[in-house]
């Protein structure tokens, strides 16, 4: 179980690296739209490759896949709905909502990746670090501009460090005897709220931010592209 916690933490550790990216350079908005973009790449080639497909090869009828799709859906929406409502005005809390509902089962995952005694998969632990970075510099960048201080970010990434440590320990130690069904459904769930995030939230900004939509197009291509190749080489 520590073990499994530990390689949680090296994957979500990312999230306080994109932090403090965003505190220490001023990141102009036309880069920090092209991050975003970049990282929505990332995100969605990590929802192809390591989640639906891993979901759907453990699955026996497919039903798990897409009711965890769907409740990854539908809980985003509804978490960003009423940040919406009591929060107006800061983007990046959605994106951290989006962050904790991916980060967290697939972390889970990281921990039953072990427990087939080949070791930490490598190609989930390389996807989760490198999809991190982006969404964090966004979302702190947003968090930032709508006034949340710096000392309040910082715990707030620690904070989704430290579930993804525990929830990866509990993964390898609770999980072991868990059903294909099961597993699938929580690659699903993650799914499903990443694909959400990125349609309602980041996407939608790194448009807005970098003010050049072709450009954007062609980043979140490329963003796709590294993260696949890095996925099949691992």
């Amino acid at each position: 179980m520590g073990e499994a916690a530990f390689w949680g933490l090296v994957g979500a550790s990312s999230l306080v690296l994109g932090a403090l990216v965003a505190f220490w350079f001023r990141i102009p908005d036309r880069i920090l739209g092209l991050v975003m973009a970049f990282g929505a790449g990332v995100l969605i080639s990590a929802v192809a490759y390591e989640l639906v497909e891993a979901a759907l090869a453990v699955s026996a009828t497919g039903v798990s896949v897409a009711l965890g799709f769907a409740g990854g859906a539908l809980v985003f929406f509804v978490g960003d709905t009423l940040i919406d409502r009591h929060l107006a005005g800061t983007a990046g809390w959605g994106i951290l909502l989006g962050t904790v509902l991916d980060g967290v089962p697939e972390s889970v995952v990281i921990g039953i990746s072990l427990l087939s005694g080949d070791g930490v998969s490598v190609a989930v632990l390389v996807a989760v670090f490198l999809s991190n970075v982006p969404e964090a510099i966004s979302a702190t960048a947003d968090l930032r501009e709508g006034g949340v201080a710096r000392g309040q970010i910082l715990l707030l990434w620690v904070a989704v460090v430290a579930a993804s440590a525990v929830a990866a320990g509990l993964g390898y130690g609770l999980l072991g005897e868990a059903s294909g069904e099961t597993i699938a459904a929580i690659d699903a769930f993650a799914a499903g709220a990443i694909l959400t995030m990125l349609a309602d939230e980041m996407i939608p900004e790194g448009y807005e931010r970098s003010g050049h939509r072709k450009l954007v197009g062609v980043v979140t291509a490329f963003g796709f592209g590294v993260a696949a190749l890095l996925s099949f080489a691992t």
